[in-house]
């Protein structure tokens, strides 16, 4: 674990593993403007039970790294550590190693740092076999260079980046839904080429790096310049990433948009995995059910200019990750909507989100 661990660190970290508090260097913002701090913190949520199940959990880490750094890469900010905390019935050695393992590989992977973290023991509270996690991550981004609702502008394009599977949210209706079916986490599954368990802990794709990536690739700083953007919110050609986390696309996209605005989607632009067909399917679960509880197949979307969509679509399936034209944002003023229209999500007064037209499925 210990090795895991250490293989996140940069030169910034100062100190090692075991103190009472993480350290790190943060001499470098004194090149920044105006730098902003951005924070996140999440857990994984009822996937856990998956992982206890099966006994695997060197990949619930991943879930974690990308439920709480991703929420940062959609400001724009780089990462510049993370922490954990894991709560248990029972320390078993092994176990706690595999999850922190998983934490680390993931953090190496957007390359954030794991600063520290914290085991915790809750005899009597939780079952010996019962654990769970969560984590913080803070990071950094300049003013001018922040992403969000306030740069999104009517003619914008919206582009899909896939999920991997289910991700880490709506794991408390699948697992109902297969509990009800009586299908056993060992069923081979067609549709999967694997079995049920397999796919439903399937990691969640990770965004940050290519994230900042795709700012660097579209809107490059110049280091002529004080100012690449000259503080101009129209100059930069990426202006918002939205993470499709709790709540579905709809809901999520809508939190990325300024009030007055309103994005339109295209539910025939892509094919839904066949992970949330089967669910549909065993659980009899109608589609608007889905829609606003899993992210069917879209797990980040970039809302640029038109003329950045060539880049972005290329930078991101050179990453080996499919992107697609997804829709794209109006002026809400005489809009006439086609389908549902999603607004006021997750306490945001923001834009809104037209989501219409029939899934495709496999």
């Amino acid at each position: 674990m210990k090795a895991s661990v250490a293989a996140t660190m940069t030169p910034a970290v100062v100190g090692g593993v075991g103190g009472f508090a993480g350290m790190v260097d943060v001499s470098e913002l004194r090149s920044y403007r105006r730098p902003l701090l951005a924070t996140s913190t999440d857990g994984v949520g009822t996937k856990v039970a998956i992982a206890q199940a099966l006994d695997v959990h060197d990949t619930i880490g991943q879930d974690l790294v990308g439920m709480v750094v991703d929420d940062i890469a959609v400001t724009g900010a780089r990462p510049l550590f993370m922490t954990d905390y894991i709560a248990c019935g029972h320390v078993v050695p092994e176990r706690i190693a595999d999850i922190v393992r998983g934490v680390a590989k993931a953090c190496a992977a957007v390359r954030t740092p794991l600063l520290g973290g914290e085991t915790a023991e809750h005899p009597g509270l939780m079952e010996p076999d019962e654990y769970d996690v969560a984590g913080a991550a803070t990071g950094v981004v300049e003013a001018d260079r922040m992403l969000g609702a306030e740069r999104v502008r009517p003619g914008d394009v919206l582009v899909a980046l896939a999920a991997s599977g289910l991700h880490s949210n709506g794991y408390s209706l699948v697992r109902r839904v297969v509990e009800h079916a009586g299908w056993g986490l060992e069923r081979q599954v067609p549709e999967f080429e694997r079995t049920l368990g397999e796919e439903l802990l399937e990691p969640t794709r990770l965004y940050s790096a290519l994230c900042l990536d795709l700012v660097d690739a579209v809107d490059p700083v110049d280091a002529d310049s004080d100012s690449d953007t000259d503080a101009d919110p129209a100059a930069l050609r990426l202006h918002a990433f939205s993470h499709i986390t709790g709540g579905g696309l709809a809901a999520n996209l809508a939190r990325v948009l300024p009030a007055g605005l309103v994005a339109d989607v295209d539910r025939s632009t892509w094919e839904v995995p066949a992970v949330f067909n089967v669910v549909r399917q065993l659980g009899a679960v109608p589609w608007d059910d889905l829609e606003r509880t899993l992210n069917l197949g879209v797990g980040m979307v970039a809302v640029v200019t038109p003329e950045a969509v060539e880049t972005v679509v290329r930078v991101v399936q050179a990453a080996g990750i499919p992107a697609w034209l997804l829709g794209r944002v109006h002026q809400g003023a005489g809009y006439q909507a086609r389908g549902c229209v999603v607004s006021g999500t997750k306490g945001v007064n923001g834009g809104a989100v037209d989501i219409f037209g029939t899934y495709r499925t496999a």
